[in-house]
């Protein structure tokens, strides 16, 4: 998989170079900051079908972003296997676009990250799963397990199965402008 870092693709932006931006978090996410030009696709929408043909037919470098460089490494996986001729990841993703100065678009969606909300999820299971087995059996304290082992697992692969769930959910999903470039709507 290529990738480049932030300072790099800024040198080509600044040499004239219009880079093909891509988005692949969630439409709230996308809608709270975004890079400037960027079309939204979030990653659980990434399929043959929902992929633009302009995207699928150039031979330009396609500069994939999410919040921080990990669901734009698996977007750049599934784009390859999808025609995608040249995807690259963007090393630390928007938030070292913004980091760096490079031209954002913000908004309000009122919803936080996903791996915000992963994180409140994966505590309050392994709480709950505490108090369970604390309160009426202690082999229910395996639901905190079971949540704890999906987290190393989530580490080790960089594969959040809970994430994608969250980006799915109907607040994550929000009404939001169409894509740039891109022509098609991501309201619900």
């Amino acid at each position: 998989m290529n990738t480049i870092t932030v300072a790099e693709l800024a040198r080509r932006i600044e040499s004239g170079a219009k880079p093909r931006l891509l988005d692949v978090r969630s439409a709230a996410e996308f809608s709270q900051l975004h890079a400037r030009g960027a079309w939204l696709l979030p990653l659980e929408e990434l399929s043959a079908a929902g992929i633009p043909d302009e995207l699928v037919a150039s031979e330009e470098p396609l500069y994939v972003l999410c919040r921080a460089g990990s669901r734009a490494g698996v977007a750049c996986e599934v784009l390859g296997r999808l025609g995608v001729k040249n995807p690259v990841r963007v090393d630390g993703g928007t938030l070292a676009w913004e980091k760096a100065g490079l031209p954002v678009i913000t908004g309000s969606s009122g919803v936080m990250s996903i791996e915000r909300q992963v994180r409140i999820g994966a505590g309050a299971f392994v709480l709950v799963g505490v108090v369970l087995g604390w309160l009426f059996h202690p082999a229910l304290a395996g639901l905190s397990a079971f949540v704890g082992a999906g987290l190393v697992f989530a580490g080790i692969t960089d594969f959040c199965g809970m994430g994608i769930l969250l980006g799915k959910m109907p607040w994550n999903r929000r009404a939001m402008a169409c894509a740039p470039g891109v022509g098609t709507s991501v309201a619900q």
